[in-house]
């Protein structure tokens, strides 16, 4: 776990990513470092490192939440397929999302989208393709590669497709499987609070400024649905996004899309709450398979 922009665009979750939701949440503070908030010191062993993630299908549902009061729309329905796969040199994701939404008229829009990429372990290379469409028609494509040159440090996205082109991503970008590591070691951590540009190719704007906000880590349950979150500790968290220079003059700015999530140590995240503005959804986990790695 993008979809954020008009209803033909309700068509994208980050995988956050991992993703990322974080992989997100103001533009005012783009540049500013995260900030600790008091909290409980990790144990020893509470590190979140590449190698704690699992590779993994899960398939969800999802169901109309909320709609704004006054809006248009009334309803919403679909599923989402989002699979992580141990590449060895990288993480490669591949999220597929259906979603129908209807609106006071009586109008059903059915909108799709396929979305992949491949993300090198340290954090610095995400190749990326994005494909939506609605009621049957491709209406955007997405491709590219995304380079930092180093921790912290600024890189560029060269564009494929919708056309050749360069943007540059400022320092302290974060990229999609980089953000989820990130956000879990800080919620371990006791820390609340992550506000950082994030790159996931979900945009030919380059990146977006993104807000996480971190819950307390809680202990692993002793008893869970899905085999593979037994014995693994988790995390809520809220994530909003927003597009670059969207500040007010008054310098408050509204997310674009915000998503809340648990994600659990290995990078599982079951339980998640996207809200596009006029309306929201729910994506409630139905199965969750692990995938064997090809290293």
């Amino acid at each position: 776990m993008p979809l954020r922009d008009t209803m033909t665009g309700y068509a994208i979750i980050r995988p956050v990513a991992a993703l990322s939701l974080a992989a997100a949440l103001g533009l005012g503070l783009m540049m500013s470092p995260a900030v600790a908030q008091p909290g409980i010191a990790p144990a020893a062993n509470a590190q979140v490192s590449p190698q704690s993630m699992v590779s993994h299908r899960a398939a969800y549902k999802l169901n109309l939440d909320r709609v704004r009061q006054g809006g248009e729309v009334i309803g919403a329905e679909g599923a989402m397929l989002f699979e992580v796969l141990d590449a060895c040199d990288g993480w490669t994701t591949r999220q597929r999302l259906q979603l129908t939404v209807a609106d006071r008229a009586g109008s059903l829009v059915e909108t799709a989208s396929d979305y992949s990429t491949w993300e090198s372990k340290d954090g610095r290379r995400l190749r990326f393709t994005l494909t939506q469409s609605a009621q049957g028609a491709v209406t955007q494509r997405i491709s590219g590669e995304a380079v930092l040159k180093g921790a912290g440090q600024e890189g560029a996205v060269r564009y494929e497709s919708p056309a050749q082109t360069e943007v540059k991503l400022a320092p302290g970008t974060l990229l999609p499987m980089a953000h989820t590591i990130r956000t879990l070691e800080m919620a371990r951590a006791g820390e609340r609070l992550l506000v950082t540009p994030l790159f996931d190719g979900t945009s030919e704007d380059g990146a977006q400024d993104s807000t996480t906000i971190l819950s307390g880590w809680t202990a692993p349950k002793p008893a869970v649905r899905f085999p593979l979150l037994a014995n693994q500790g988790s995390a809520r968290m809220r994530i909003a996004f927003f597009g670059q220079n969207a500040a007010s003059a008054a310098g408050a700015a509204a997310p674009e899309y915000e998503v809340g999530l648990r994600y659990y140590a290995n990078g599982v995240a079951d339980e998640m709450n996207m809200d596009f503005g006029d309306f929201a959804v729910n994506a409630v986990m139905q199965s969750l398979d692990p995938l064997p790695s090809g290293c």
